[in-house]
C-alpha cells in the first residue's frame, strides 16, 4: 500500500501522471462550465459537469451553429469553447478562445479562460502569462489566483503556487475548487495524506461539485484503498448518470489504470542487489 512519502519512483511517475491529467481538467473546466447562455437549447444554460455524452454533443452542436454566428459574441464562444474541452477537444477550444481574446484583449474573464485553455493544451507559460494579465492588484480575483497556483504548480513552483492557493483562499474562504487545488500541490508531492486532508475539505464545503470529489477519490486509491476509493467515485456514477459528465471520467478511467498500475509494482519483491 502506498502510504505518505513512501511511493517508489514507478508510482512517483504515475501520480505526477495523473496530476498533470487532473489539474489540466480542473484547469479548463474552472468559471466556465456554469455560465448561462441562454436559449440556444435546452441543456444549454445547465452545467456542463452533470450532462451526458449524449447531452454534451447536442449541446456542442448548438453552440457550435450559433458560435458560427457571431464568433465574438462572448458568453456563447466561451461556454463552447468549455463543452468542446469537456468533449476531448481541447485544441478546438483553444482556437475558440484565441479569437475571442483577439476580440475582447482587455477583458479580465476572456483572457483568464483564455489561459486556462492555452493550460489545457499544455502551454503552461503562454497559459501563465495570459492569467497574469487577467489579474488586477487592486482588485484580485480569487479564481485567478487559484488558476495561476495550478499552472506554476505544473512548472514545479510549489511554494509559490501554495501561496497563491491560500491568498485564494483568504479572498473566498472554504472554497472548494482552491482546497482540491491546494490538495493536487501535495499529490504532486507525493504527501498523499496531507493531500487527502484538503480533499476531504473540500469535498465536504459548500458548492463542491463533481470535480472535486472524483479528485478525493483519485487521493485514496493512490494509497492503495482501492475498494473506499471505488465506493467514493461510484457515488458519482448513479445509475441515472451512468454516461454524466464523459470527458471527466476518461480522466478518472486513465487513473484508475495507474492505480492498478502502482498497486502491481508495489507487490513485486524488492529486487537484490547485493
Amino acid at each position: 500500500m502506498l502510504t505518505n512519502r513512501t511511493m517508489n519512483a514507478t508510482g512517483k511517475r504515475l501520480v505526477t501522471g495523473v496530476f498533470l491529467t487532473v489539474m489540466a481538467a480542473n484547469l479548463a473546466g474552472c468559471g466556465t462550465s456554469k455560465m448561462i447562455t441562454g436559449s440556444i437549447s435546452r441543456d444549454a444554460g445547465r452545467p456542463i459537469e452533470t450532462m451526458s455524452a449524449s447531452e454534451l454533443d447536442s449541446t456542442a452542436d448548438a453552440l457550435g451553429k450559433a458560435y458560427t454566428r457571431d464568433t465574438e459574441d462572448k458568453p456563447t464562444a466561451m461556454r463552447y469553447a468549455s463543452v468542446l474541452q469537456m468533449n476531448g477537444k481541447a485544441d478546438q477550444a483553444l482556437a475558440v478562445m484565441r479569437k475571442l481574446a483577439i476580440a475582447h484583449p482587455k477583458d479580465r474573464e476572456v483572457l483568464a479562460a483564455y489561459g486556462k485553455a492555452l493550460a489545457g493544451v499544455g502551454q503552461l507559460e503562454p497559459a501563465l502569462d495570459a492569467v497574469r494579465r487577467a489579474q488586477t492588484p487592486e482588485y484580485p480575483d480569487w479564481k485567478l489566483a487559484s488558476a495561476e497556483g495550478a499552472i506554476l504548480d505544473q512548472l514545479g513552483q510549489t511554494a509559490e503556487a501554495r501561496r497563491l492557493y491560500r491568498k485564494a483562499l483568504d479572498l473566498k474562504p472554504n472554497e472548494p475548487s482552491v482546497l482540491s487545488n491546494l490538495g493536487m500541490s501535495y499529490v504532486l508531492e507525493g504527501d498523499l495524506k496531507t493531500a487527502e486532508t484538503y480533499m476531504r475539505s473540500a469535498s465536504q464545503a459548500q458548492g463542491a461539485d463533481s470535480r472535486v470529489r472524483q479528485n478525493l477519490a483519485l487521493v485514496v486509491g493512490l494509497q492503495g484503498r482501492f475498494e473506499e476509493a471505488e465506493k467514493i467515485a461510484s457515488q458519482e456514477l448513479s445509475p441515472e448518470q451512468a454516461e454524466a459528465n464523459v470527458a471527466y471520467l476518461r480522466g478518472m478511467l486513465a487513473q484508475q489504470n495507474a492505480w492498478t498500475q502502482i498497486k502491481a509494482e508495489e507487490e513485486k519483491p524488492e529486487a537484490n542487489t547485493n
